[in-house]
């Protein structure tokens, strides 16, 4: 059986629970996509040129994926979040949340 391909979603801002989210999904067999970087936890500044470029390739990387997992720390969904979470509902990917 082929594994899910998993695109993690969430505020940069919370960069541990990204790389808990990874080690999960991948240990649970998943294939997962991630953020390039961190801009608000590791306070990386970026030019609105590359905002733009990785917001773009996120939506590749869940163009790729078969669902989305969105990291909603404390029930937080940021305007980015909430738009790739209507772009892979668009492109008919599965959306799951970790927080209920």
């Amino acid at each position: 059986m082929k594994p899910l391909i998993v695109t993690l979603c969430g505020s940069t801002r919370f960069k541990q629970a990204f790389l808990d989210a990874n080690f999960n999904e991948t240990m649970a067999g998943n294939i997962v996509l991630s953020v390039g970087c961190f801009g608000h936890a590791d306070h990386v500044s970026l030019t609105e040129k590359e905002k733009r470029m990785l917001d773009t390739l996120h939506k590749r990387k869940i163009d790729m994926s078969d669902e989305i997992l969105v990291l909603n720390i404390g029930g937080y969904i940021g305007k980015s979040t909430e738009d790739e979470i209507a772009y892979a509902r668009r492109c008919g990917k599965g959306v799951r949340f970790l927080e209920p």
